[in-house]
Parts: C-alpha cells; structure tokens; sequence
C-alpha cells in the first residue's frame, strides 16, 4: 500500500492589518452600529492620523499652499506700500492742487522757436478766485539769492513771499507759532516763518520764536515754525522762508529783464470739483490766454503741473501692478492646489484597501466621501492660515523697521481684499482638492478594492 505523507491540517492564515486601518474600522464600526455612519469627530480624527502617516508629503503640501497665500499677500501689499507711498508723497504738497508757472507764448502750434514769454500777476490771481470753477487759489514769488542771518549764523535759503491762502492751498504743517495772516498784510508786519531746516541753521539748539532775523539787511521778527515737509531727499522746501507777499514785491520784486514789477512766480490752484481739475483747467487756460492775448488752444503756452492728474496716472499703474501680482500669487497658490489634489489621489489609490475594509464592514459612501473631503480642505485651510500668518509677521516686521525711511514707498500691509481673496481661493483649492479625490474614493467597489490588496 502506497504510503502518502501525512500533511499538517490548512491553518487559516492570520491577517495582520496596519494600525490605521484598524481604528478605522473600529471607528468605523462604533459609527455604523448607532447611526450608520461616523460622527465628525470620528472623521476628523481619521484625516489627522491619515495626515500624520505621510508626515513629510503632508509638510510638503502644506508648504506649497502656505507659500502661494503668502506670495498673493506679500505681492499685493508691496504694490499697495508703492501706491500709499506716492500718494504721501504727492499729499506733501497738497490736496487736488494744480501749479501753473510763467511760460513762453509759441508763435505756432508745437513751435519753441520765437517764443514770446508772459508772466503771471496778481491781477491773474484775482481773476482766477472769481471762476465758479476753483475754490481756492494762491500766488507767490520767491527768490533764492537772498541772505539771511541771525545772531547765530547766516545762510542763504530760499525767501517766499506768499498770502495767508497758501496756508489752505499748499501741505504747511505750522508746528510752532503761527503762519502769516491777513492782519500782517494790512499791517504790512515784517514777521517771517521758518522751514523746520532754516530754523535748525539759524538758531542751532535755541529758542527762536520772537527772535529776530535779517534778510538782506531787512529785519523780520519770526513768528512761526514749519514741521519738514521734504519730498524725498530733497530737503530745499524745509530750508525756505516765508514772509508777506506784499512785502517781497515791495522790497525784493523777481528781477530780470522784461519783468513786470509785480510779476509771481506762480498760481496755484484747487477745482471746485475734488478729483478732477477738467473743468478748472480749461476755465483758467481761457482767462489766462485771454488776458495775455494768445490762442488757449496753444497747450505748449501753458507751463503746469496738475497733481490730480499724476495722482490718477500712479493710480491706474499700481492698479495694472495689483492685478499682475495679484495674478502671480493667485497662480501660486493654484499650483498648490493641484499639488494638494495630485496628493490626494496618490493616497486614495495607496489606501484602496483600506477604503475596500470601510465599505465591507458597511461604512457608506458619503462617509467615505467626507473623510477625504475634509482631508483634502483642512490641508488647504490649515497650510492656508499658516500662509497668511507667517505673511503678517513679515509685513508687521517690515512696517516696524522700515516706516518713514524709504521716500515715496510704505513697507507693505495686509490688504483687505487680497485677504479676502485668499480666503476666497482656499476655499475654492480646498473644496477641489477634497472633493474629487474623494469622490473618486467613494466610488469604488468593495470587492476590485479588497482584491487589489
């Protein structure tokens, strides 16, 4: 008789399960004995030990996402520090102002040979105060060759001699004493202020108001002081001196041949309507055209600078800038989007048998689907906060340390509607990138799923 080995009896193999799935399915299946399908906080736990198990692709996706909301946050404010800045800049010499200068009167349109010039008066001035279109106006004439001393030290900045408007008109920050008034007009007082740099010069470490200062051998009292208002670098408005206008063309009129004896420098003037000097500027080039007798339609006649104007220019740049940048950290972030949505399908397909187990042991679809739903949006919401509050900091460090030292720029700040739409954006990469991988996790078949495995 043919003798047959004796074979040990089958033994079922033993199925050793990753400790993941395994409080998985027990979350799953407390879950699924009361109601069927697991709580929130059975979900979230699941996506944060799902999270933790991948710990540097998780870091990485992270960082994709925080990098895009910090560089849309940081991009946008820098181009918000620029136009604040400007602005200041421009605010320094005064609000809606527009500044027109003696010129030059072309024979022909777009000719600058023969030109005949005109010069400005006080007679322009007076007619331009009584255009419906301006609401307040001011001339001045000023002179730079004049000396000044004190009995402490001499120099020689650069005299105005305004009216009391130019106050209302132009930036004047009077941080000591007073400015010039009418009474000293009708007075004819000899007073004078002080730009904060000639106050300096003229009266190192000493008081200064009440003292008095000659200026070319006239002497004036000082009545006031002037906080700086340097556009940049340039410090020549903090050294000028302000005295009545009808004591300069008295005793200092602009000298040159060809010069009317109550010639001003310039007129300079605010439209009736704020942000816009269309129809004050066309009002005055007709007067003035009118009174110095050539065409108003000669624009090269017509030396000014409108600050309005420069204002909606540097506008309309940093608006094109916001929207650039704008566009560059929004594609940023998109591309942290895709990597979060790339990420979750490579864990849908490495936890196919996970998934398989859930659905077996009777886990539903919209389980299934909200446990990668939420993975997928609080990796979005979470790398996105940190982005936002890492860019914070920056931008609080650099308004701590640079404020007040670049001319014409504002270190960048949190910019209400960049954050906004970066809180517009997350949602929208996170519900993305939860939704469709998870929808693709839902989908699956319990049985190609175990079979996978």
């Amino acid at each position: 008789m043919p003798q047959y080995a004796m074979r040990p009896p089958m033994v079922p193999r033993k199925t050793e399960l990753p400790n993941r799935v395994s409080r998985t399915i027990i979350l799953t299946g407390r879950a699924c004995g009361t109601t069927n399908m697991q709580s929130l906080s059975d979900t979230l736990g699941q996506v944060f030990r799902a999270m933790m198990a991948n710990k540097l692709r998780t870091f990485l996706t992270m960082f994709g996402i925080a990098w895009g909301v910090g560089s849309l946050l940081v991009l946008v404010g820098l181009g918000e520090g620029f136009r604040s800045g400007q602005h200041r800049q421009l605010a320094t010499f005064g609000n809606d102002l527009v500044m027109l200068w003696n010129g030059t009167i072309p024979a022909l349109p777009n000719q600058h040979t023969g030109m005949r010039p005109y010069q400005l008066t006080p007679g322009d001035e007076e007619a331009i105060r009584a255009l419906p279109e301006v609401r307040a106006v001011t001339g001045y004439l000023y002179r730079s060759d004049l000396y000044q001393v004190s009995p402490f030290a001499n120099i020689s900045g650069t005299v105005l001699g305004v009216e009391p408007s130019f106050e209302q008109v132009r930036y004047m920050p009077v941080v000591q004493g007073r400015y010039i008034s009418e009474q000293d007009i009708v007075q004819r007082n000899r007073v004078v202020v002080l730009g904060s740099k000639s106050a300096t010069l003229l009266f190192p470490g000493r008081p200064t108001l009440g003292e008095t200062i000659t200026i070319n051998n006239v002497a004036f009292t000082v009545v006031g002081i002037l906080g700086s208002i340097s556009h940049g670098n340039n410090e020549g408005d903090n050294q000028k001196l302000h005295i009545p206008r009808s004591l300069m063309l008295e005793m200092f009129p602009l000298k040159g041949d060809n010069l009317e004896h109550n010639a001003l420098t310039s007129i300079q003037y605010q439209p009736t309507t704020k942000g816009d000097a269309v129809a004050a500027k066309a009002a005055v080039h007709k007067l003035i055209a009118t009174r110095h007798d050539f065409d108003p339609s000669l624009k090269d006649a017509f030396n000014e600078w409108d600050t309005i104007e420069e204002e909606h220019m540097i506008a309309a740049i940093f608006d094109a800038m916001d929207i650039f940048l704008g566009g560059v950290g929004i594609v940023t972030l998109g591309l942290g989007a895709v990597g979060i949505i790339n990420i979750m399908l490579v864990s849908v397909t490495e936890r196919t048998a996970e998934i398989g187990l859930l659905k077996a042991i009777g886990a539903t679809r919209r389980s299934v689907l909200a446990q990668f739903f939420w993975e997928g949006l609080l990796l979005t919401l979470i790398s996105g906060l940190i982005g936002i509050a890492i860019s914070g900091g920056l931008m609080a460090m650099l308004q701590a340390t640079l404020t007040g030292k670049v001319p014409g720029f504002d270190p960048p700040r949190i910019v209400p509607w960049s954050a906004a739409l970066a809180v517009v954006s997350l949602v929208i990469c996170g519900v993305s990138a939860g939704l469709y991988p998870a929808s693709r996790a839902a989908q699956l078949d319990p049985i190609e799923a175990l079979r996978r495995e």
